[in-house]
């Protein structure tokens, strides 16, 4: 095959021809040396041929660019012989004991320990796979802390044959194709010879063991699923989002190989009361006008139940008020957060003759003295008055 001519000689084209011109060169060759428009004719059939060939390379994409770099070896790993026949017979090192190349061997020079050394033992202990649910929970839950029970499904260990898939009385054997190693090696000739390469067996699927006899209450997987009641403990301070890992609750390994874990997402429900900002506790207090302006003592819930808390006379609308270690408790530390909360006034309405009457005597009574941000207000709405009055020239 090493007379093979160039495929875009057989298509009449030079090297960088376009897909159009391609198309036309082919369709044009083939029309002509048509078998049906050549009967009888071995030479032009042998040509139909060869043109569909060069046509079929050079109309896909990855093909014609491995041509282009390789010529006929890259498209076709029969062609061209042995090593020698392209000069690589010496001198370029990790030819197998077969005369050919061992990719493992290439890789582990180039990268530091290849493929081959790479690669697990098949019948290695293996860590089993994590699990991952969700679990929805009331906002004091997650204030306080709860026990939680959860069902979940997951893979453990077969007890009829202790996980190693074969039927009792049996045992998995060797498989003779690999010898154990779940690989085999593959020998391809390639434009730099026969190369070696290793692939999973397909006899025992990488295995490196065949089950003659498989377990009948696993069919030979050594895991069968399991429904399990597994319960929580939910920690005091958990926040929406966060997920709690449990150790060992997920999967069963293979080959003897740890469990994986239970990972579970918590979500908070929101509180019609509360809302929780980090570890501290927000509520809005709403409050009278003449709480607010005399004082007062006033009920204020917290996630420990009612507290009684003085208000100071003056109160402005939108002041926090910081109740200290009334919060949430920290996770994985002492301490609370606080309790923030903020005041808001609320205005009579709906006033009665009388209330009113009472409300415009206590106004008439009131001067600036008794209202710091108005009086600082009036200040500055005199300075702006005298300003303008100076610009216009009044």
């Amino acid at each position: 095959m090493a007379d093979k001519r160039d495929y875009y000689e057989v298509l009449g084209l030079q090297k960088g021809a376009t897909d159009a011109e391609i198309k036309s060169a082919y369709r044009k060759l083939a029309k002509k040396y048509h078998p049906d428009l050549n009967p009888d004719d071995p030479e032009a059939e042998a040509k139909f041929k060869e043109v569909n060939e060069a046509n079929d390379v050079l109309s896909d994409p990855d093909k014609r660019a491995r041509y282009d770099r390789f010529g006929h070896a890259g498209v076709d790993p029969s062609y061209g012989g042995g090593a020698g026949g392209y000069g690589y017979g010496g001198g370029f090192g990790g030819f197998s004991a077969e005369g050919g190349i061992d990719l493992g061997d290439i890789f582990d020079s180039i990268f530091g320990g290849g493929a081959s050394s790479r690669r697990a033992n098949p019948n290695a202990p293996k860590r089993g796979s994590d699990i991952a649910i969700n679990l929805d929970i009331a906002f004091m839950e997650a204030c306080k802390g709860i026990s939680h029970e959860v069902e979940i499904n997951r893979a453990e260990t077969c007890d009829s044959c202790n996980g190693s898939g074969a039927k009792s009385g049996t045992t998995p054997k060797t498989c003779p194709d690999c010898h154990g190693s779940g690989y085999v090696r593959v020998t391809q000739r390639t434009m730099l010879g026969s190369m070696s390469s290793q692939r999973p067996c397909t006899r025992c699927g990488g295995k490196g063991k065949i089950i003659e006899n498989p377990c009948p209450t696993c069919g030979g997987n050594g895991r069968v699923q399991k429904r399990k009641k597994i319960t929580l403990n939910v920690p005091a301070g958990i926040d929406n989002g966060q997920v709690l890992t449990v150790r060992g609750e997920g999967n069963a390994g293979a080959n003897g190989g740890a469990k994986g874990d239970l990972n579970v997402r918590i979500t908070v429900r929101k509180d019609p009361l509360f809302e929780r900002k980090g570890f501290d506790i927000w509520v809005e207090l709403p409050i009278t006008y003449t709480q607010a302006s005399l004082g007062a003592e006033v009920t204020v819930p917290t996630i420990d139940g009612n507290v009684t808390y003085r208000i100071p006379d003056g109160t402005q609308p939108g002041d926090v008020l910081r109740l200290r270690g009334k919060g949430v408790q920290r996770l994985q530390r002492d301490g609370r957060g606080d309790m923030m909360v903020r005041v808001a006034i609320e205005v009579p309405k709906h006033l009665s003759k009388a209330q009113r009457e009472l409300l415009e005597q206590l106004e008439m009574s009131l001067t600036e003295k008794n209202f710091e941000k108005k009086s600082s207000f009036m200040d500055k709405l005199r300075k702006f008055g005298d300003e303008l009055k100076k610009n216009i020239g009044m």
